[in-house]
């Protein structure tokens, strides 16, 4: 296809390929423009998003029949190939003889690339190393110097992920503080997130409200604008001292201080109810992935707190009381929570 052609296509699976380089689109044409008509075919939508457990699930019956068909050892060697020069040219030669591409992406209706990267997260051993030490920190910085951002090669240098890397400099790249938070944070933290929101406001409203309507107007913000979707990274920039993630955690433990009155409401008795309400509750939804649990429905068995409270409890729960968590999928967490912790926090209580 030509190029103006293929963005003609592509684009009602795509609504945004006009923003995309030439390469990018080119490369679309060829990997996916067939597979999504053949998913148009079957009433199957182009999906967008996190990845589902059902999807993460054929990414891995995928990778494991390439592997059985092509005899390569491990998924380390088909992902990582470059990691193993010796071996690389024969691995190279197997992909293209037994069309990794196709194989890789078979039954999951999303563009190739986001397939491969997901891939590449999850098999990618470098991922569970845990925190990164002192030593390792200083190294990041030196090669970040070196190589501005060129993740790969900073990856391949520390045995990190690309993505662990990445995101573990956003945090150590300016003067952050690891302590408890001043009062001058916290009001700079209260501003930046009013600003947003003021911003995000003031837009709806002029494509919503006539003149007459702004001018009468009392200002009401819905709860639910006070926690979702804000843009951390703006907010990190305005704080200037904490990284996006601090950020977050902080503004979701104000918001729960004054949803719930100050009041203590995962300590003593009352946490030790809230942990076995929360794993009971989960354990009926019988889903099958983070991406499909309703938080804001769990809120109401903690209390009056936001959507992030309770997804940092259960955070904290599977951390704490699940072995290998990092290994495991969703419902295999949650089915170790009801059958092995679930009693002895009854017994506790």
């Amino acid at each position: 296809l030509d190029l103006d052609t293929a963005k003609q296509e592509l684009e009602e699976f795509i609504p945004h390929v006009r923003q995309m380089s030439d390469g990018s689109i080119r490369k679309m044409a060829g990997r996916d423009l067939m597979r999504f008509k053949q998913f148009k075919k079957q009433g199957i939508a182009i999906r967008f998003g996190r990845f589902s457990q059902k999807e993460n699930n054929q990414i891995r019956k995928n990778v494991e029949e390439f592997l059985s068909i092509t005899g390569i050892d491990n998924a380390e060697k088909l992902l990582f190939t470059s990691r193993y020069p010796e071996e690389k040219e024969t691995i190279n030669r197997l992909k293209a003889q037994h069309l990794f591409c196709e194989k890789l992406a078979e039954g999951i209706p999303r563009a190739w690339r986001l397939i491969y990267y997901r891939a590449r997260k999850m098999f990618d051993p470098n991922n569970y190393k845990g925190r990164y030490t002192n030593e390792e920190k200083e190294k990041l910085k030196k090669y970040h110097a070196l190589h501005g951002n060129d993740w790969k090669k900073i990856s391949e240098m520390m045995s990190r992920s690309n993505l662990s890397v990445a995101m573990k400099y956003s945090e150590i790249k300016s003067p952050i503080n690891y302590g408890p938070w001043s009062k001058e944070e916290t009001q700079k933290l209260m501003h930046a997130v009013e600003e947003v929101i003021m911003k995000r406001t003031e837009l709806e409203d002029a494509n919503s409200l006539s003149s007459s309507e702004k001018s009468h107007r009392n200002l009401l913000i819905d709860r639910e604008k006070l926690f979702q979707k804000l843009p951390w990274t703006e907010i990190e920039a305005k704080v200037g001292t904490r990284y996006w993630r601090q950020c977050k955690q902080k503004w979701t433990s104000i918001l729960t201080n004054k949803m719930t009155k100050g009041q203590q409401l995962y300590r003593g008795t009352k946490g030790l109810q809230a942990k076995i309400n929360l794993i009971k509750r989960l354990y009926e939804m019988k889903v099958e992935d983070a991406n499909e649990v309703n938080w804001e429905e769990l809120s109401s068995i903690i209390g009056d707190v936001p959507r992030a409270y309770v997804q940092a409890k259960f955070y904290k729960l599977k951390v704490s009381y699940v072995p290998f968590w990092q290994k495991k999928t969703f419902s295999e967490i949650i089915d170790y929570l009801f059958e092995e912790k679930l009693p002895e926090l009854e017994e506790k209580l």
